[in-house]
């Protein structure tokens, strides 16, 4: 039978390391992954960004809904839908504020019975854990129901800090199995059992943010990315895109996390959308991306 793995996790913990992390894994052990995608915008971006590790028809991206509620049927039904492998295993990325227990509650339901009843996993970026403000109980509902939770942002963090969220971590979800990237055995994932843990209560709609992208023109230097991003108000809690610099031929890739930070990393391949800018936070709407555009550019 084949194992789901659902990858969840505040935006910016670094769900997609993970899941490369698990994708080169398991490919070396003889294993055929399927991964699925999904974001509020273009999620088509990010599957792009796999083409390095897997074939094109390893990738499904699910954007412009959100698979913890309005996206469950889209998603149940495109697993039934995937070709049966040896040693086959799907793993799935869920965006940044879904609602990790609603999507467990539901994933498992009328799914093949070729495949094992869904398992999660939660990533927690242990330096900003619970520095969200309204968005702190988001967090902790990303946790509650997970069968292994993976510590990432580790680096430069106290001894304190990390026993501290590891307590807190063990005082909403007991039963969850606590790891770090690189001590996890992917052989032993597909025999995690369901999360049993029972949960607090959520506002569902607290899950559900604000989205939208625009075109984003060529930019004559990397410099007006940083601009670009840094002009966006921090209620825009993450930022994403593409686009070329100068007479390059080649695509960059760039993102803004929550905490702030900006990165840029060559993008593979030429994107299918075009050049874009991203936004994912109260606020996001057209005109606030194109008079970011505007005022540096």
């Amino acid at each position: 039978m084949e194992a789901i793995i659902t990858v969840v996790g505040f935006l910016g913990s670094g769900k997609t390391t993970l899941l490369r992390h698990l994708i080169n894994n398991y490919a070396s052990k003889g294993y055929s992954p399927f991964v699925v995608l999904n974001d509020y915008e273009n999620a088509n971006l990010d599957a792009q960004q796999f083409l390095d590790q897997l074939d094109s028809k390893q990738v499904r991206a699910l954007s412009g809904s959100c698979i913890c509620c309005s996206g469950i049927n889209e998603l149940r039904e495109f697993i039934n839908r995937i070709p049966q492998r040896t040693k086959g295993i799907t793993l799935i990325e869920a965006n940044g504020t879904s609602d990790a227990c609603s999507l467990m509650s539901f994933l498992g339901v009328g799914l093949n019975e070729r495949f094992l009843p869904p398992i999660q996993i939660s990533v927690v970026d242990v330096k900003n854990w619970q520095t969200r403000d309204e968005n702190n109980d988001l967090e902790v509902n990303q946790i509650q129901v997970s069968s292994l939770i993976v510590l990432t942002h580790i680096e430069n963090v106290s001894k304190e800090r990390k026993n501290f969220v590891i307590k807190e971590l063990n005082k909403f979800n007991p039963t969850a199995e606590i790891s770090i990237m690189n001590e996890i055995d992917v052989t032993l994932l597909p025999k995690l059992l369901p999360s049993k843990n029972k949960f607090q209560k959520f506002d569902h709609l607290k899950a559900h943010w604000s989205s939208c992208s625009i075109d984003l023109p060529n930019l004559p230097h990397t410099s007006y990315i940083y601009d670009i991003c840094n002009a966006l108000p921090k209620t825009i809690v993450r930022i994403k895109g593409c686009t070329q610099i100068g007479d390059k031929k080649e695509f960059v890739y760039f993102e803004r996390t929550p905490n702030g930070k900006v990165s840029i990393r060559p993008f593979n391949g030429v994107p299918i959308t075009g050049s874009k800018l991203l936004t994912i936070g109260p606020g996001s709407k057209p005109s606030l991306l194109e008079k970011a555009i505007k005022n540096y550019y």
